[in-house]
């Protein structure tokens, strides 16, 4: 009984130790909001000041600490599915999370709760009322329509955006987001396509889930609204699905993106504390940038996962593509690629774990990894390791480092899974056809 009582108690104690731990990281997303209030109505210089600050304290202090908990989080839902309450499981913890609720389209701000890596606090418009789209239209960027996704997304408090209908939005300018939003398209077919799309800048705390977007054009040399009590003058935009400048807490999941004029998604100018996952990606050259320039040393800060993506049909390069950070690429499927998979220039940390990498059939075209523009007596210290990778085909990834554990350990944001359960974690890669009263 002593022997019982003693592990009831240890036990006990590394709950409550747990969720000490999980309440001081709410507290700290908490003191941001506030932050974030007096930031949301100035000027774009001040949102630069502001955000930058904020992206300094979004770096992760103890990544050791951090990635024990996210594992010690995933041991607990797979042990829950073991007792049954997860008989839709995947081993994928993010879908695991919410998508065996039938009742999800009531239950939708749950999945704010849900995130891993290092955009897990992320809480997008999840302190904040639903908001749906009613109307698909543009007409107006500097004006926008009540109804419209323009309207919401540059609203200063937050929302948790959601679709009346299927619709397709062609956007005249960029989508310039507010702080505190989520755009959630489960329940509908929701495709940002043919204009512009969707930019992150000098904000914090947006969740993107659930839609298309494809065929993004640069647009720009006009005046579009960031708020409701600014719009100002915008240069050319280069085309990205979804471009992050200078933002922190951003988590990009279950999307669709294809075909757009430069990248799909890409990460610059000092953004940090991101999570790219569950994506499916398609048709498109130049796929994900992580890092503004070589000379932009701001960006030494920027820690990224990459998790359960897809990496499909019609890729060429830069999956992702990285700069000075900290990457954690962990449990993607590349089944395409046709110059390389991974790459990088000015010392970057990368830390592949548990990928399963399909080379094509081209033979000059079967190593994973890329030095950009780099000498081979510089790249060979760089940190870059491959653990646990299913190379098929004849891949073959290049390490490089002495492997130091503290950069790896800022290289580290989840426990990741056998590389034999990728094909099952990423089977649902991409917008899910979410019906109301059904399993997502």
């Amino acid at each position: 009984m002593a022997a019982i009582s003693e592990k009831l108690f240890f036990s006990n104690a590394c709950f409550v130790f747990f969720f000490l731990l999980l309440i001081g990281e709410l507290r700290n997303v908490e003191v941001e909001a506030h932050r974030l209030q007096s930031l949301n109505n100035s000027s774009m210089a001040a949102k630069a000041k502001e955000a930058d600050q904020l992206n300094q304290r979004a770096a992760v202090a103890d990544p050791e600490e951090v990635a024990s908990m996210v594992s010690m989080s995933i041991k607990n839902s797979t042990e829950r599915r073991k007792l049954g309450f997860f008989s839709c499981g995947t081993g994928n913890p993010i879908d695991d999370c919410w998508r065996c609720d039938r009742n999800w389209l009531n239950n939708r701000k749950r999945l704010a709760d849900c995130g891993i890596g290092f955009g897990r606090n992320a809480i997008g418009g999840r302190d904040g009322r639903l908001y749906t789209v009613t109307d698909p239209r543009d007409d107006n960027p500097v004006n926008p329509r009540p109804g419209t996704l323009r309207y919401a997304v540059i609203q200063d408090e937050p929302l948790w955006i959601v679709f009346q209908r299927d619709m397709v939005i062609q956007l005249k300018q960029e989508l310039i987001m507010n702080s505190f939003k989520t755009i959630d398209g489960r329940g509908a077919n929701v495709h940002i396509a043919n204009g512009a799309c969707i930019t992150i800048q000098y904000v914090t705390n947006i969740i993107i889930h659930g839609l298309h977007i494809h065929d993004c054009k640069p647009t720009g040399n006009a005046m579009v609204r960031s708020s409701p009590s600014h719009f100002g003058w915008r240069t050319m935009a280069d085309g990205d699905a979804i471009s992050i400048f200078g933002s922190s807490h951003i988590w990009v999941d279950h999307n669709s993106l294809s075909n757009c004029a430069d990248g799909l998604v890409d990460a610059i100018m000092g953004s940090t504390a991101i999570t790219i996952s569950n994506n499916h990606l398609t048709h498109h050259n130049e796929v994900i940038l992580l890092g503004h320039s070589d000379s932009y040393t701001r960006d030494k800060q920027m820690q990224v996962t990459i998790a359960y993506n897809h990496f499909g049909e019609g890729l060429i390069q830069r999956m992702p593509r990285c700069r000075h950070g900290y990457f954690h690429v962990v449990n993607n499927d590349y089944t395409h690629w046709e110059m390389y998979a991974i790459g990088g220039s000015a010392n970057p940390t990368i830390n592949s774990q548990g990928n399963r990498y399909n080379a094509p059939v081209n033979p000059f075209a079967k190593e994973v990894t890329k030095r950009v523009e780099t000498a081979a007596s510089q790249w060979k210290g760089w940190n870059w390791r491959s653990e646990g990778d299913l190379l098929l085909n004849g891949a073959y990834f290049t390490p490089s480092g002495a492997g130091a554990s503290a950069s790896y350990a800022r290289a580290s944001s989840l426990g990741a899974k056998s590389s034999s359960m990728v094909g099952s974690m990423t089977s649902n890669a991409g917008a899910l056809g979410c019906r109301k009263g059904q399993q997502c």
